[in-house]
């Protein structure tokens, strides 16, 4: 397999866009903070949304996606289809939270929130375990797909492959800023749905494959088609459903599905416009994600088992690439013809630098903003901070191109992060809506989980990993909930301007309502209401999982099965615009 003219002309072409895009926007992103980080606040909620969308499609999404496929079945995505709850839970509830904080960048929420030196160590530590320390981590695990796509593709080693994709990305995130961002992953959206797309119908119909119908009933393809795993099988149960579905989707930290909101789908929702585009944007990402994106990627996992049953099959045609299921996508399209193959490979690479450009500028927010401005130089200037944010955009590129070649697959990768996110989800779920919340909380939460991920990953203790994962929620749920018990709360002033700032709603400030009256402080009434939000969230999670296997059942000439499950994403959507518009004559009224 050898890229040609016409791929290479493709490929460039598409680089030189990027990089125009990012020297074009540059003189305003680089105009301010504001500008550099949250492009103006003047964001529509459309732009945002498939800016969310193309940063979750990474080059190593598919990668992943083939990986589970190959392993466990169709069933087996459920490890992340579940995180849509936590999605939708961000969409009604928690996208006009952020909003109506009106900070900077997520951390900043916890001055905002908390009181006192522990608020200011908190927004300082995670300014450098989250920008530095796990965003690297998150950006190794994508560079790792590059390494894997640049073995599989261009037979190139991991070094040179890994430098020659960070190169372009680094150029238009430290020039364009979040503006040279969102535009750019607007075009690479557009280009990674097509080509995934256009692939996926084209290996389809490969003689080796035989046409859709062939797939499908092939040996090795038939017992992996189940949207939900066999119900027979226990452990199948446990692991791929039941864990995701009872403990994972709430309790877990990870980035693009944060328990609460935050990282840069934060970032998006404080770019808005107001809380409306706010709430568009997210409602948008999340159907795409998990609704239209995953078929293209899953045909293609299920065609690799017809071609490469075993993963040695896989190793044997690709000696020098590094070995793992996950390979299965890239070696897969080493026999699209030319012109569809220099589309789809740049539409991997429009993947990897979208996901990639998003996290070099949120995590330079953190450094500039979260770090260097709040403890190193208070008095720095705009165009200093901007400058701070634009080296530390490469200095993170040069830390995970370096960490990606020490990994070796994406699931297990994927499986690491969670593991140390492990137990502080719903702390930025309750930090909302319980007054109680405190900034020891979150510490004990982060140290907490980091340390038991650790001992579970480097100490054998005869543990399967969905039982890590579950110990590790357990074990630091009931820590930071102890602590935050036997802690003194957050100041009741800075609470009382909290709750007045984002006017948020619950039981869990009751308590505190009742010491703010006898203090004299006078809290604003909350405006939204609860069970409009709670009903839209769940018509939501209703509209996608029922357009997801709508699709899946269309793919399987099951008209019937996808009729029913139309009927029921368009009459939940139907039912959301009416909950919507009922909740805008209320708050009119009122």
């Amino acid at each position: 397999m050898h890229l040609e003219f016409l791929d290479w002309a493709l490929i460039l072409s598409f680089f030189a866009i990027f990089i125009l895009i990012g020297i074009v926007v540059a003189k305003r992103s680089g105009k301010d903070t504001k500008e550099f980080f949250l492009s103006g606040r003047n964001m529509p909620w459309w732009l945002l949304g498939i800016s969310m969308v193309a940063t979750t499609f990474s080059a190593d999404t598919p990668n992943l996606v083939t990986d589970i496929v190959r392993q466990n079945g169709i069933s087996g995505n459920w490890v992340w289809w579940a995180f849509l709850i936590t999605g939708m839970l961000t969409v009604f509830v928690y996208a006009k939270l952020w909003r109506r904080s009106k900070v900077l960048t997520d951390l900043e929420f916890y001055e905002l929130r908390y009181s006192g030196k522990e608020a200011a160590f908190l927004r300082g530590f995670r300014a450098i375990y989250l920008g530095v320390f796990f965003n690297v981590m998150i950006m190794a695990s994508v560079c790792l797909a590059a390494i894997k796509i640049g073995g599989v593709l261009f037979d190139l080693p991991p070094v040179e492959s890994v430098v020659i994709a960070s190169a372009v990305t680094v150029l238009y995130s430290a020039f364009g800023g979040l503006r040279g961002v969102i535009f750019t992953d607007f075009l690479q959206f557009i280009i990674a749905m097509v080509g995934s797309v256009w692939a996926a119908y084209y290996i389809v119909s490969m003689p080796e494959i035989g046409g859709l119908n062939q797939l499908l009933t092939h040996e090795n393809v038939a017992d992996k088609l189940n949207f939900l795993p066999d119900f027979n099988d226990s452990s199948s149960i446990l692991v791929l459903l039941i864990i995701p579905l009872a403990v994972q989707w709430w309790s877990v930290w990870y980035p693009g599905a944060e328990p609460g909101g935050g990282g840069y789908i934060a970032q998006r929702m404080l770019s808005a416009k107001d809380e409306k585009n706010a709430i568009g944007a997210t409602l948008l990402f999340n159907i795409a994600h998990y609704a239209l994106r995953p078929w293209p990627w899953i045909i293609i996992a299920l065609a690799s088992l017809v071609l490469y049953p075993q993963l040695s099959d896989i190793g044997a045609e690709f000696p020098n690439a590094v070995l793992g299921h996950d390979l299965g996508y890239p070696a897969m399209l080493t026999n699209l013809p030319s012109g569809l193959l220099g589309l789809v490979v740049a539409s991997l690479i429009a993947a990897f630098m979208s996901t990639i450009s998003s996290h070099l500028n949120w995590g330079s927010s953190y450094i500039a903003l979260d770090f260097y401005k709040r403890f190193v130089k208070t008095d720095a200037s705009e165009k200093e901070l901007v400058a701070v944010g634009r080296i530390s955009t490469l200095l993170l590129m040069v830390f995970a191109a370096a960490i990606a070649l020490m990994l070796s697959s994406a699931l297990s990768t994927f499986a690491i992060l969670l593991q140390i996110g492990a137990g502080t989800g719903l702390i930025f779920i309750l930090r909302w809506f319980w007054w109680r919340i405190n900034a020891y909380s979150e510490i004990t939460g982060m140290v907490v989980s980091f340390v038991v991920a650790i001992v579970f990953e480097f100490v054998d203790l005869g543990l399967e990993t969905h039982e890590k994962l579950v110990y590790s929620v357990l074990i630091t749920t009931v820590s930071w909930l102890l602590v935050t018990l036997l802690t003194r709360p957050t100041n009741a002033e800075k609470l009382a301007a909290f709750y007045n700032k984002v006017t948020p709603y619950g039981m869990g400030w009751n308590r505190f309502k009742r010491m703010a009256e006898d203090r004299g402080l006078k809290l604003k009434r909350s405006t939204d209401n609860f069970t409009i939000d709670l009903s839209s969230m769940l018509l939501g999670i209703l509209l996608v999982y029922s357009g997801l296997f709508a699709t899946g059942y269309i793919i399987y000439g099951n008209l019937l099965g996808s009729l029913i499950l139309s009927a029921v994403s368009v009459l939940s959507a139907i039912a959301i615009f009416f909950l919507w518009q009922r909740k805008r004559t209320n708050s009119t009224k009122g």
